[in-house]
């Protein structure tokens, strides 16, 4: 029952929408009652390698902080049971699954941690149904057509609520840790990671543009490597 405020926050903010006349329900009518979606051959690119093979480094940092963070909210260690190889070893065969029917790469998703902080369901078998819902749903087309119909607000509204729960969860385990921000290393590291992942900030690694979270997380292991060095060196000055 604790699900029903987010639906209901979502479903009356898409009606006020609609009466506002800022939905536009041509989609919705065109498109066909059932649908499957449109399977592609994977194709050998060595260029396209290259540029997403980067990716990987953004992604399984996200992994990491999502287990993390999941664990404190379901107050269970994850990280040993089932254990972080497990969990990457499930992320990475679904991508590999995806690959081969054309579908884009997974990942994991901020936003199902926030609805599991903000309802306090974390059964699996709740999330496993969630998913075959969703499967089931994504055949119907009318129902695709009117969730892309979604207005911006209505979504930046709910979305900032999810990530707002998942930043309190990060500023959460600091407190846990009891991470020292009086140390230089700690202040500076997590002051340009937190300005970098919310200014929108950017860097273009040939045509791929790395901004937001993906460039934070970038920046962030590339610090914490650098202050390891330099504390294993004595050049910190704390």
């Amino acid at each position: 029952m604790q699900v029903i405020p987010v639906l209901f926050a979502v479903v009356a903010g898409y009606l006020l929408a609609l009466a506002m006349g800022m939905v536009d329900t041509a989609a919705i009518h065109a498109a066909p009652w059932f649908a499957l979606p449109h399977f592609q051959a994977p194709v050998y690119d060595t260029t396209s390698i290259l540029i997403i093979a980067p990716a990987c480094l953004v992604v399984l940092a996200e992994h990491i902080s999502h287990l993390i963070v999941t664990g404190k909210i379901t107050d269970e260690d994850l990280m040993n049971k089932p254990g972080l190889h497990r969990s990457l070893l499930g992320d990475g065969i679904s991508n590999v699954i995806s690959g081969f029917t054309g579908s884009p790469p997974n990942t994991t998703y901020g936003e199902n941690i926030g609805v599991m902080a903000i309802t306090k369901v974390y059964s699996v078998w709740v999330i496993r149904g969630a998913a075959i819902l969703a499967m089931l749903f994504s055949c119907i087309g009318k129902v695709a057509a009117a969730i892309s119909t979604i207005p911006v607000p209505v979504m930046g509204g709910i979305t900032m609520l999810l990530y707002g729960v998942i930043a309190v969860q990060g500023f959460r385990i600091f407190v846990e840790q009891k991470v020292d921000f009086s140390k230089n290393s700690n202040m500076v590291l997590g002051a340009i990671t937190f300005v970098i992942g919310v200014s929108g900030a950017s860097i273009m690694l040939g045509s791929v543009q790395l901004k937001g979270m993906a460039f934070a997380a970038i920046v962030g292991v590339v610090l914490s490597l650098l202050f390891w060095g330099f504390k294993k060196l004595h050049w910190l000055n704390e």
